[in-house]
């Protein structure tokens, strides 16, 4: 006869293995995660400050050719067309040529995702690979996630937040495993919050989506969205300008370091792409690459180059691409050695 014992013994063991390994699972992981907060947070480029001032310097000789250029074909914003007509005089411009990509990475610059369609340019995607609250935020990832995926693949800790009214989801090259530190809802980006129980498509504004989510900065914001980038990065600006007053009172930074935005201009005229461009530059934001969509003017030979990708870097506030992380403060139990034995 089985003593009655041995099914509670063997479960016993069993417990405690089930504990034993929960524990070292615990530790071990508690041991990387230490590990790569010690990473981030011993990165030091002391250059960086140097670099980035001789770009600024580049950047505002650039401004000043920009002048010389809206006075010779202008001289206002009001006097200059999109794309000028093939007719005499001919000018010698089109309205990207007034925003160059003037300012340097002062990181390395490589282009994430596919080649062709879907891949964005990115400065310093090595400064995100352990730094523990990475945050993404990506508008408009029906043609794909290849750039999302590849962000995952080098990063340990970046979590990405996708938004499109028009997909059900990221798309397929995200390995299921990094799926884990994704989030998707079915949401419009706009200027204005417009997303009641009656509403279709839900309208969020950029402000609301991060208040939402608990988050106070986004390392990096990607956004393709059709033409509706104007209005909706417009209305996330506004607390972020200085004040056309007298007021003394300083905006706080934009909370974005870097912005990846596809333009499309369709229906704009020059002004409005110029003021808005302004804003852009006003709040600190500077463009290190830009890239022409060829693909869609390869298909629409008899449209102007109407979409245009730009890469921004901020150069204000103390985001992860422009001043290095603060030295790591350890607790007590991590600065007093706990004896083995």
């Amino acid at each position: 006869m089985a003593s009655p014992l041995r099914p509670r013994a063997s479960h016993l063991i069993l417990l405690s293995l089930l504990v034993c390994g929960g524990l070292f699972y615990f530790y071990s992981s508690r041991q990387l995660f230490y590990a790569a907060q010690s990473t981030y947070h011993s990165l030091r480029d002391p250059g960086l400050p140097k670099r980035l001032a001789k770009s600024e310097e580049i950047y505002q000789r650039m401004l000043k050719g920009r002048g010389a250029l809206l006075s010779k074909f202008g001289p206002s914003p009001d006097n200059v067309v999109m794309f000028p007509p093939d007719k005499d005089p001919w000018p010698a411009y089109v309205a990207w040529d007034f925003f160059p990509p003037a300012f340097n990475c002062p990181h390395e610059r490589e282009r994430i995702g596919n080649m062709g369609d879907g891949g964005k340019w990115v400065c310093g995607l090595s400064r995100l690979e352990d730094k523990p609250d990475c945050t993404i935020y990506s508008f408009g990832v029906s043609g794909g996630s290849s750039y999302e995926a590849e962000i995952l693949t080098r990063t340990k800790y970046c979590r990405i937040w996708g938004y499109d009214h028009n997909s059900r989801g990221f798309g397929g090259e995200i390995p299921r495993l990094d799926k884990l530190r994704t989030h998707f809802k079915r949401y419009q980006l706009g200027p204005r919050d417009s997303h009641g129980r009656a509403d279709d498509p839900k309208m969020w504004t950029l402000k609301s989506l991060m208040e939402a989510n608990g988050h106070s900065h986004i390392d990096i914001l990607k956004i393709d969205v059709e033409s509706s980038e104007f209005d909706a990065v417009e209305a996330f600006l506004k607390p972020y300008l200085s004040p056309n007053t007298t007021s003394s009172r300083t905006p706080p930074p934009l909370p974005v370091g870097q912005l990846q935005i596809e333009l499309h201009t369709w229906g704009k005229s020059f002004p409005d792409l110029y003021h808005w461009w302004e804003q852009l530059e006003q709040v600190g934001l500077r463009p290190f690459m830009k890239e022409a969509n060829l693909i869609y003017t390869n298909y629409n030979r008899d449209r102007d180059q109407d979409l245009t990708e730009y890469s921004f870097i901020n150069i204000k506030g103390s985001n992860i691409f422009i001043v290095d992380p603060p030295p790591m403060e350890l607790s007590v139990e991590e600065t007093i050695p706990i004896p083995l034995d």
